[in-house]
């Protein structure tokens, strides 16, 4: 869930390039939701190895939690969920989960503490890609029997210092967080792999959908659990197509053949807007598009440069003409509904201001590069700042180069401006704040790469200190101040120019209700989508 990924040519499921061969189809059944979406990037189902966003949809409708987000309130926050109550340690290390009684998984096996016991300590074992969700707790694989342990009804998690609880039961609702069927993973073992390879392709959940089929590059297919203890979903079946093509997308839902299109470019939103039948959400995702500024330029480092620059970004005119409608301003690490999350935005294009600024640092012919990769909208923002730093005497050259090449640039810190987005790894505000302002050890030798503060060589004035301590907080109103304050002095000190956050506009049949793509915070829901 890192920068965005580069997208694949084609489009299946049987839909050829010419839109007009397409048949006509009735209307999708009632009992029944139809999605296209591009779901290429889904490499496996198993909760301890999944990291794309079309994985995560499927893994959030078909596996328990402890705690969950509710998709008809995502506002209030984790709740209970295959855990219905816990309790924490006086010295804050220790939270021990209930389990809540009479849950079944799929299978029609108990939902047991074991169950959820050996999930987690399963994913720390495995160390997969996501792993570093749990190990940053410090579990390890020698010590996830000790620190993660099932008694009774009971499973209690043991962290090796304080931390929020707010951060740790975040953490427990990211996919990794899926509570699995022991007996049943463990019954496809192989080689010791606790059912790692069989769990790619298969299903052993106790969430409000089963899975039917999975057809990689094509489409998802999920039967409704009648058992699931919130109470069978409306929607019987959910079909996701992979379809790649905005365009395809439009012409499907005009002709009824899909419930839902998630792709739509903002050409194809405005056709299809006002029409009978067809309506548009817009919800905020979590991802946000951003420039930085490399610490190790003797100009760059330069605060009164590094603010400069923030007054020379078109935010309004970007947001108004090839952004319009899939992404807004926004100017805070933290996405709109985190924690602690703020709605000031105090900078506009002002040239003269940021002249004036350049010329108080002595700062005059400065030419630079912008690394970028290529993707449209990118480089579309990069050509806006080429034109706009102009202005102020800055000549940006621009490197357009794949995902790959551009990317280990910037992590070598050999860019001079970086022009990127990024996603959160988990919904809790340390996933941003400690990457984008934490910072322990700024030397080379440190090679800290998943850090973009030390990317751009930047020991953070301070904040380090703020993060860490913000991720220890106990109380949730101060945990959220502390990141409100810290997100002011960043936005005044950092290398960073965070511009815009992601807008996922969608169109679907008018009739389709509580569809909630889960906000900046999860994923996807269906258990409560009503027609």
């Amino acid at each position: 869930m890192k920068p965005i990924r580069n997208i694949m040519a084609g489009v299946v499921m049987g839909f050829v390039a010419s839109m007009v061969a397409l048949p006509v189809v009735a209307e999708t059944p009632a009992n029944m939701l139809v999605i296209a979406n591009r779901i290429d990037d889904i490499t496996t189902l198993d909760p301890a190895e999944s990291f794309e966003f079309a994985g995560s949809d499927v893994s959030r409708n078909i596996y328990g939690k402890l705690v969950n987000f509710d998709p008809l309130d995502l506002a209030a926050g984790y709740g209970p969920d295959l855990a219905e109550s816990w309790t924490v340690s006086e010295d804050g290390k220790t939270i021990t989960f209930t389990m809540r009684e009479g849950v079944k998984f799929h299978s029609g096996n108990p939902v047991r503490a074991e169950d959820a016991a050996w999930s987690l300590q399963r994913a720390v074992i495995l160390n997969k890609t996501p792993s570093f969700i749990l190990t940053q707790f410090g579990f390890t694989a020698e010590n996830a029997m000790e620190m993660i342990k099932a008694e009774g009804n009971t499973v209690s998690i043991t962290t090796d210092k304080r931390y929020a609880t707010s951060f740790v039961l975040n953490c427990l609702t990211a996919t990794i967080g899926g509570i699995i069927d022991k007996e049943v993973a463990m019954a496809n073992e192989a080689d010791g792999d606790m059912g790692n390879i069989w769990l790619k392709t298969n299903t052993a959940g106790s969430g409000a959908y089963t899975l039917v089929s999975w057809k990689p590059n094509e489409s998802v297919t999920l039967k409704s659990n009648p058992d699931f203890y919130l109470g069978a979903p409306a929607m019987e079946r959910v079909v996701v197509r992979h379809v790649q093509e905005s365009s395809t997308q439009r012409l499907m839902l005009e002709r009824g053949d899909i419930d839902v299109a998630r792709n739509l470019n903002p050409d194809d939103v405005a056709g299809i807007s006002g029409k009978d039948g067809i309506a548009i959400d817009n919800p905020l995702r979590g991802r946000l598009m951003y420039i930085s500024m490399n610490q190790n330029h003797p100009v760059l480092s330069k605060p009164e440069v590094r603010q400069a620059l923030k007054y020379l970004i078109d935010y309004e005119g970007m947001q108004n003409s090839f952004l319009k409608g899939q992404y807004v301003t926004h100017q805070n690490f933290l996405p709109a509904t985190y924690l602690g999350a703020v709605d000031e935005n105090p900078f506009s294009l002002n040239i003269e201001k940021a002249k004036e600024m350049l010329a108080a640092a002595g700062v005059e012919g400065l030419v630079i590069e912008a690394g970028v990769r290529e993707a449209q909208e990118r480089i579309e923002i990069a050509q806006s700042l080429q034109n706009t730093f102009a202005q102020a005497g800055i000549t940006l050259n621009i490197t357009v180069g794949t995902g790959k090449q551009i990317l280990s640039r910037y992590r070598a810190r050999e860019l001079d401006i970086y022009v990127g987005a990024w996603g959160p790894d988990y919904p809790d505000p340390h996933t941003n704040a400690g990457t984008f302002a934490y910072n322990p050890d700024n030397t080379v030798e440190a090679a800290a790469t998943g850090l973009l503060a030390w990317r751009n060589a930047w020991d953070t004035g301070g904040l380090t200190a703020s993060v860490a301590a913000a991720v220890e907080e106990g109380d949730r109103d101060t945990r959220a101040q502390m990141y409100v304050d810290i997100q002011a002095q960043f936005r005044e000190t950092s290398p960073f120019a965070i511009m815009f956050q992601k807008i996922e506009q969608f169109g679907h049949a008018d009739n389709v209700k509580n569809l909630d793509l889960g906000g900046a915070i999860t994923a996807v829901s269906y258990w409560k989508v009503t027609k």
